[in-house]
């Protein structure tokens, strides 16, 4: 089930009062049941996949918490750690590895006859996945008790609304928010509606508005000027942008309507000067977890240069084939490695040499911005495309700078339409660094109503609800 579509609304519909028209267990059991059929509604054979993950590590976690021997401790973490990993390779990776080893024969002259399973993906495996091993590895550290209920466990496991594309949650924030129920708060319902509108202005307007011009330049690059390739690409960084930061910004508010808090998963990322900065502010519940259950437990920055890059560069690269089952996805974080390296490198000399310019703050502000926009845009590109050829031709095609005028801009209604959106969408972030809007939502009952009377007049007048589904939903 996704968000934009009729079934949500309906389910919605019937899952608000029931929720709020009962307590305790009751409504743990509601939204259990409810979080099992919204993913089930998609294919419900996969159900078996959650349940068993949840089952395990509960019983680990329980496990854990009651033998003191380090051993036994870290072979009860290991068996979790198995279980998960081995589900998500399997079908994540399954047809990934297979394929690449076929082609890797095959260029050696060989010619095998490898008959493989095509396995399935299912929905959000990379998310919950990821949630449900750092709950055990917190467990295993002695940072969080074991969980007692396992009617609380799994609905912290399957909640409904971050499962199936996040934010990824930690049992430490979000499981104690279980052990109470949540009264019916019209405050909270207010605030959350405004963020849901919001959230659904982001994927519904912007980023499928812009979706169909860049599916057609990702397509086939070669049949487009230069101009529609460059285009292409700047629309593409805003709709992916706009179509995960917005399931954010839906999830964030369902579940503050329930009675629940999430942390925050974006903050206007493409105003970051450095990529530190950009990955501080871009999927933040992800970031943060390779941090803390990878990186750090690498060595983070503690033993000299070499070895911080090496874990930098192996956290990204792990970090883009999570995901997806693609060598440009490796590459895509192979290159934010690079990145991440060469700001080590050379950010204090480009500092120095700024400096030096004297340029105006502002002015130094804005480099530091669009340099770190610009090269976020070139691996954008490898992480949209299906392949490297399609990527390399797309560079190739912007290089020639062929046809790279106005009146060679193709659908320029959609071009025009797409560049206000992008600007609406800006001029609301840079202006909410100021305005702080939600708090003068929260604040003033006539803003709040204009406010959300505009956001439903552009749904309603700039919105495509042809149910497509979020791009996050494949990782």
């Amino acid at each position: 089930m996704i968000f934009n579509s009729l079934t949500f609304l309906a389910f919605i519909a019937l899952f608000l009062p029931l929720y709020f028209s009962l307590k305790g267990n009751a409504r743990l059991w509601l939204s259990l049941i409810g979080s099992y059929i919204f993913y089930g509604w998609w294919d419900w054979r996969f159900l078996s996949l959650i349940a068993i993950s949840t089952l395990v590590d509960y019983y680990l976690g329980r496990s854990m918490e009651d033998v003191n021997d380090d051993k036994k401790r870290r072979k009860l973490l290991i068996i979790s750690m198995v279980l998960n990993l081995g589900f998500l390779g399997f079908f994540k990776y399954f047809n990934f590895f297979t394929d690449s080893f076929v082609t890797l024969l095959q260029n050696f002259g060989m010619n095998p006859s490898v008959h493989t399973l095509r396995i399935i993906l299912p929905v959000g495996i990379s998310f919950y996945t990821f949630q449900s091993m750092s709950y055990t590895i917190d467990v295993y550290r002695k940072q969080i008790q074991a969980e007692k209920s396992l009617l609380r466990f799994s609905t912290f496991v399957a909640f409904w609304p971050q499962l199936v594309a996040g934010p990824i949650v930690r049992a430490a924030d979000f499981l104690p928010q279980f052990h109470r129920d949540h009264e019916f708060n019209w405050d909270r319902i207010v605030s959350g509606t405004g963020r849901v509108l919001w959230g659904f202005f982001k994927k519904c307007v912007v980023a499928d508005s812009l979706a169909p011009f860049v599916d057609q330049i990702f397509m086939e690059p070669n049949g487009f000027a230069s101009v529609n390739l460059l285009i292409g690409v700047i629309f593409y960084s805003f709709q992916i942008y706009c179509d995960f930061s917005g399931y954010s910004d839906i999830a964030i508010g369902f579940a503050r309507i329930l009675g629940f808090d999430f942390n925050e998963n974006f903050r206007t990322p493409y105003f970051s000067q450095n990529f530190s900065e950009f990955w501080s502010r871009w999927h933040i519940s992800l970031s943060s977890w390779l941090r803390d259950y990878l990186y750090i437990p690498l060595g983070g920055n503690r033993n000299g240069k070499l070895a911080t890059y090496k874990n930098n560069m192996l956290t990204m690269l792990l970090g883009g084939l999570w995901h997806g089952a693609n060598w440009t996805f490796v590459f895509w974080g192979l290159l934010h490695g690079v990145y991440l390296i060469a700001q080590r490198q050379l950010g204090k000399p480009f500092g120095a040499l700024m400096s030096g310019l004297r340029f105006p703050p502002a002015l130094k502000t804005g480099v530091n911005i669009g340099l770190t926009y610009f090269f976020t845009c070139v691996a954008w590109v490898y992480f949209r495309s299906p392949n490297f050829e399609n990527a390399n031709d797309l560079f190739a095609g912007i290089a020639g700078m062929e046809g790279f005028s106005f009146v060679n801009v193709m659908s320029k209604f959609t071009v025009m339409k797409g560049v206000l959106l992008i600007g609406i969408l800006l001029v609301v972030e840079v202006s909410n660094l100021r305005m702080h809007w939600s708090s003068l939502a929260f604040k003033n009952p006539n803003f709040r109503v204009a406010a959300y009377a505009i956001l439903l007049l552009l749904l309603a007048f700039f919105g495509s609800f042809g149910s497509g589904a979020f791009i996050y939903f494949q990782f």
